[in-house]
């Protein structure tokens, strides 16, 4: 059974506006990502889809937070999946926020479209139950870098949550004969950044052809992470479906001139 983003309503609006990290590189944001603030900065310009991360704590508490190490943001030492909950909840995002639970997400935000990135492999689990807990199943997309998450949360959840296709796969699979198998797979939306490096070159991943397979498909394109303008521009008039950006203000710059933006 073919698996086609019209089926889901997360991606019921035309073209889609992604607050990575929910704007991690907005003036007013820096130092700031993936926290409720930052969350809550992108809802108030308007953002109907944000991007999230997610890592299960050594008790099986599921985090929003991107990095494996908590050093960067947090200043802390180790992985989230080597610490408590009660350890995490210690620490601070640029020195005053705390890192976010999934549920305090879900709860503080009961309208807004979630792309979940898996970061570990014990939150695939925690992910499922915290889905089914909230009744989010509308509202998210889930992927991850990793196709055995990516399997096993398939598994877990069934076809009531749509997923992204594996970047990996992608770049993989956009250049040898095995696309059609590629666009066949369960993964409803081809998330991935214009190029990636192979050995020592850089290929471009969004290709015409990509594009073009891809909706015939009845799949849905999002490119990674954009924060120029211009580039934004070049990427709509090809006729990708979304765009993910660190600068919320220029993205809905540009959606506004043209005529695209939705609350």
């Amino acid at each position: 059974m073919t698996v086609r983003a019209a089926d889901f309503p997360m991606f019921a609006p035309r073209w889609a506006a992604f607050a990575h990290r929910g704007g991690a590189g907005h003036p007013d944001l820096i130092g700031k990502e993936n926290t409720i603030a930052a969350f809550r900065h992108a809802v108030s310009l308007g953002y109907r889809y944000v991007e999230i991360d997610v890592h299960a704590t050594l008790d099986d508490q599921l985090m929003v937070f991107h990095d494996d190490d908590l050093n960067r943001v947090t200043g802390g030492r180790g992985a989230i999946a080597e610490r408590t909950f009660a350890e995490i909840s210690t620490l601070r995002i640029g020195q005053s926020e705390t890192i976010p639970t999934l549920d305090e997400v879900f709860e503080a935000f009961p309208l807004t479209r979630f792309n979940i990135d898996i970061k570990n492999a014990g939150a695939i689990t925690a992910l499922v139950k915290a889905i089914d807990r909230h009744r989010a199943h509308d509202r998210v997309c889930v992927g991850s870098f990793s196709i055995e998450r990516l399997r096993e949360f398939r598994r877990l959840m069934g076809r009531r949550v749509p997923t992204s296709v594996s970047p990996i796969g992608v770049v993989w699979n956009a250049y040898v004969p095995l696309l059609p198998r590629l666009l066949n797979s369960p993964g409803t939306a081809l998330q991935i950044p214009l190029t990636q490096k192979i050995g020592s070159r850089q290929i471009p991943v969004l290709t015409p052809r990509l594009l073009r397979h891809a909706h015939l498909a009845g799949k849905v394109v999002h490119i990674w992470t954009i924060d120029d303008p211009a580039e934004m521009h070049r990427l709509l008039d090809m006729g990708v479906d979304g765009i993910v950006s660190d600068r919320t203000d220029l993205l809905k710059q540009v959606f506004t001139e043209r005529g695209i933006w939705e609350e």
